[in-house]
């Protein structure tokens, strides 16, 4: 049950909210005044919070505030007069979801209540797709814990984009829940009360996606036999989601950055030009920078996207995270199936943390629902795990074992990932033994003084950045950090 703290000093329309909001299950705590109601956020958690503007000893713009500061999680509603809508827009601005103008009807109220809380619980279903949260029968404090720093930073950019109309672009392998951040920035932002349009950018032919995004006139072309809307117009007002933008072709990507840029477009047959408002989402698992470095991909278009990038780890790079992800799908499935499975025994979630996940968070629910059906005791057990989970933590076990750098293939890495003008100052240095003729080569001083070298030159080539280095010089992220502590690096020499 959804908790709500309702704050007017007239004590007629605070009994009329209270009395529609527990007609419709919720929990109603009351307040007076902004003062009272800051004690009480305080001292209890509440869902939601319900509040007049104007009121005595304190307002409920100086609460809000406060309250924001407490807990930047709390949706606040603000409710006004027709004459404070000004104070009402402004209180959106300083982090109000929504306001209410008085006369307010229990529909229009409970309706946004139930659209707030469906926004914030995009956010939270984002955490199941990547990090966790507290679960207890149902979410206990709202707030995003565990070992997962990655993932604490990602839901502090999506609070930060939520609230600005910027071009975004989200970035990350197959599975790793891209589009959940996309719908958490849209429903949490001041678009929220408009259209989230999606389009697979990677699933439509080359020939057809220019008439999917910017429309076509009758006659434009054969086959065109009436006049259609593309997803830029009918997502005007709202937010459009790109997904797999590293698909476009070259010239559409001029296009893209003419829309971006400008915001009009000309469709299809058309001489009219078309000025539309829509805010561009993109995702891509694509290596833009090898993509631009080719010139397969624009750079103009690239930055333009950039400018606070989202990225999302894999989930191989947070395996702390799986008996969290895995006890969330557990209580999940349990509602589909109807059945009462208690989870995975420490067997069987063994196997799944030493699994390499190139599916990520998509494989992972796959792989529960997959045990869910073969497993007939209330404890997932090995047996109802899928074979190729063991057969991949067997290959993972022997690499990681043998911990041995492969000095010819990371040589040859290197060497595509360099300019061309950066080859002339750069050499290998391999640390040997012995004199004149005889020398011999010492595998483990090569080894070590390549590696410093490669994490030396990867570290400068992505400006120190560690998420941009581990992705493009293929090293593991946890590995990374280990050898750069090792050679005693600092990443922050090459920002």
């Amino acid at each position: 049950m959804h908790k709500v703290l309702v704050v007017d000093d007239d004590k007629v329309l605070q009994q009329s909210v209270r009395d529609a909001l527990e007609y419709h299950h919720f929990s109603v705590e009351v307040a007076d005044d902004g003062k009272e109601a800051l004690t009480k956020v305080y001292g209890s958690k509440f869902d939601l919070v319900v509040m007049d503007v104007n009121m005595p000893n304190m307002s409920g713009m100086e609460a809000l505030v406060e309250m924001k500061k407490h807990d930047p999680s709390l949706i606040v509603l603000i409710m006004t007069a027709y004459s404070n809508v000004t104070d009402a827009v402004k209180s959106v601005k300083e982090g109000a979801y929504n306001y209410l103008e008085k006369p307010i009807t229990s529909e229009n109220l409970v309706a946004l209540i139930k659209r707030a809380l469906k926004a914030r619980s995009l956010v939270e279903t984002t955490a199941f797709s990547a990090p966790k949260i507290s679960i207890d029968g149902e979410t206990t404090e709202g707030k995003f814990v565990g070992e997962s720093n990655e993932m604490k930073k990602v839901f502090n950019i999506i609070s930060k984009l939520a609230k600005v109309a910027t071009p975004v672009l989200i970035r990350g392998e197959s599975g790793t829940g891209k589009e959940l951040v996309a719908r958490a920035i849209h429903y949490n932002g001041p678009r929220k009360d408009e259209k989230l349009v999606t389009i697979n950018c990677g699933s439509i032919p080359e020939t057809l996606i220019e008439s999917e995004l910017f429309g076509h006139e009758k006659g434009a072309f054969t086959g065109a036999d009436s006049r259609k809307i593309g997803k830029f117009q009918y997502a005007n007002g709202g937010t459009l989601f790109l997904d797999e933008i590293g698909d476009i072709s070259a010239a559409m990507q001029v296009k893209l950055l003419r829309v971006l840029q400008e915001q009009t477009f000309t469709p299809i047959g058309s001489n009219r030009e078309v000025k539309v408002d829509v805010r561009v989402i993109a995702a891509s698992h694509k290596p833009f920078e090898k993509m631009i470095s080719e010139g397969t991909f624009r750079e103009d278009l690239f930055y333009r996207l950039n400018v606070l990038p989202v990225f999302l780890p894999a989930l191989r790079e947070r395996t702390s995270d799986i008996p969290h992800l895995v006890e969330y799908y557990i209580k999940y499935f349990n509602s589909v199936h109807g059945l009462n499975i208690k989870g995975f025994n420490q067997e069987s979630l063994d196997v799944l943390k030493g699994y390499n996940w190139p599916g990520n968070i998509r494989e992972l629910r796959n792989v529960v629902e997959h045990c869910f059906i073969m497993e007939s005791s209330d404890e997932i057990t090995p047996s109802s795990l899928p074979h190729q989970l063991f057969e991949s933590r067997k290959n993972a076990n022997a690499d990681e074992r043998s911990d041995v750098i492969d000095i010819e293939g990371i040589r040859n890495s290197v060497i595509d990932d360099l300019k061309k003008d950066d080859l002339d100052q750069y050499t290998f240095k391999f640390a040997t033994k012995g004199e004149g003729d005889s020398v011999k080569l010492d595998f483990q001083n090569s080894k070590e003084s390549f590696e410093k070298e490669f994490i030396t030159k990867a570290l400068k080539l992505h400006k120190g950045k560690i998420n941009q280095t581990a992705l493009h010089a293929n090293i593991p992220k946890k590995t990374l950090l280990r050898k750069i502590d090792k050679y005693g690096l600092n990443p922050k020499e090459y920002y």
